[in-house]
């Protein structure tokens, strides 16, 4: 047989070989859904999520998205994660895709819109909506033209999203953040079709022979995600600080302490799970921790340990909230360092606040009356109330009859005291001696 026409059949039996593959091949899709605030939960949802696709060999990874942003950092962990992915990604924007959402949306391979959808309006705000520092605005302006770049979209579009100064003439021509709505998104090459459903996506991408696996949270997940929120980390580190400083008041190992190990537990467990928090992390915050005690207890006055002791804990509590290589913060933006210090600082001022102007009446309330002293005794005990006049006892010595950690009970001349150690602690039995008086008890030192 002529050679010609034995390399035309096999070219023929190839080509149906090859049609009959495709006609049989099922397309393997994972599907990811996008509907809430784009938080640090959210990313590690995400990472899960994409993890799972890429062990079952997903030939399409489908993202349904409707959000109106969120976090910075955690957006910018989603993104990097689905430009590095190795198999393609198409969003479906079904409503919104604003802030946040458009720095996830134009890292997909291919966007998808549904008719009145929107993307856009990536300016960079503050908790209160208001627009922050442009040091914080040109990193972002950075990363959405670089990834626009990296999708072959063009990039002073998603600039356009960020800064109202980008002239785009017939495109952002108004001095306002852009926001695109589908139409004006397929226009512009930032949308490859309009869809009214997934059904409709996939019709639109060829696909019609699939089988889809969507992610679902485990209520583990919804836990972890839950804690590594940097508002429930803020109330977490109060009850840390709420119970080290209330076991202070009162001797003995209590509810304080218990509340105070229990909320470090819940803070830095998550953190660690997720390979936030490491261990000369978590060590650096406990030996901020017992250099504030040994500050309290030990040593007089406030100094050197003290200051050392808040230095540490600041750094290690931000630091187990950023995915840093050891020293080395390089990978991180500028807003993702701030925020994690924001919320250690305001949580640790919050809580020092909250102790002086509340500290008394949650001491003196019967919900917490078992986190201090509250043996009572009677008048005819000899007992005096912190409003009787204490300046008599200025200069007279006596004993302490409870620890004073700072705070106890002191006796002088038979009479019960309400008392405050000057410096550090004093045990019972000690002489003491009174050097000033203040509402509500007086001040001792040990005499010696």
């Amino acid at each position: 047989m002529n050679r010609k026409y034995v390399a035309l059949i096999c070219l023929i039996t190839l080509f149906c070989n090859g049609f009959v593959y495709a006609q049989n091949h099922t397309t393997r899709i994972y599907k990811l859904n996008i509907r809430d605030e784009i938080s640090k939960g959210m990313a590690r949802q995400v990472q899960h999520g994409v993890e799972e696709a890429q062990k079952m060999k997903a030939d399409l990874l489908l993202i349904e998205m409707n959000t109106y942003g969120g976090l910075l950092d955690a957006a910018d962990s989603i993104r990097t994660t689905f430009l590095n992915l190795s198999i393609p990604s198409v969003v479906f924007i079904n409503n919104n895709a604003a802030s946040a959402g458009a720095l996830i949306s134009i890292s997909c391979n291919r966007i998808y819109m549904r008719k009145g959808a929107n993307i856009g309006a990536a300016t960079v705000v503050d908790m209160n909506g208001a627009v922050v520092p442009d040091k914080y605005q040109s990193y972002m302006r950075s990363i959405m033209r670089s990834t626009a770049q990296a999708r072959g979209r063009d990039p002073l579009i998603a600039e356009a999203m960020v800064d109202p100064r980008t002239y785009i003439p017939g495109v952002n021509d108004s001095g306002k953040v852009l926001t695109m709505t589908s139409d004006e998104a397929v226009k512009n090459h930032y949308c490859n079709g309009i869809a009214e459903n997934i059904n409709e996506v996939l019709k639109l991408e060829k696909i019609t022979n699939y089988t889809m696996k969507e992610y679902t949270p485990t209520w583990i997940d919804i836990l972890i995600s839950f804690l590594i929120n940097p508002a429930v980390s803020g109330v977490l580190i109060l009850i840390m600080l709420g119970g080290i400083y209330y076991e202070l008041q009162a001797p003995g190992i209590g509810f304080p302490i218990i509340a105070a190990v229990a909320a470090a537990i819940l803070y830095f467990a998550p953190l660690y799970l997720e390979g936030l928090a490491a261990n000369w992390e978590v060590l650096i915050a406990l030996a901020g921790f017992i250099l504030i005690a040994l500050e309290i207890f030990v040593v007089p006055g406030f100094g050197v340990t003290g200051i050392s002791g808040i230095i540490l804990v600041v750094f290690g509590l931000t630091v187990s909230m950023l995915g840093n290589d050891g020293l080395d913060f390089s990978g991180l933006n500028p807003q993702q360092i701030a925020m994690s210090l924001a919320v250690v600082l305001v949580a640790m001022v919050g809580g020092v606040l909250l102790f002086i102007f509340t500290g008394q009446a949650l001491a003196t309330s019967p919900a917490l009356s078992k986190m201090v002293l509250k043996t009572s005794m009677s008048s005819g005990e000899g007992y005096i109330s912190a409003e009787s006049n204490l300046n008599q006892l200025l200069g007279k010595t006596g004993r302490s009859v409870s620890v004073l950690r700072p705070s106890g009970k002191i006796e002088i001349d038979g009479v019960v005291y309400e008392a405050r150690a000057n410096n550090g602690y004093i045990e019972v039995g000690r002489e003491v001696l009174v050097i000033r008086s203040e509402l509500g008890g007086v001040f001792v030192k040990e005499t010696t």
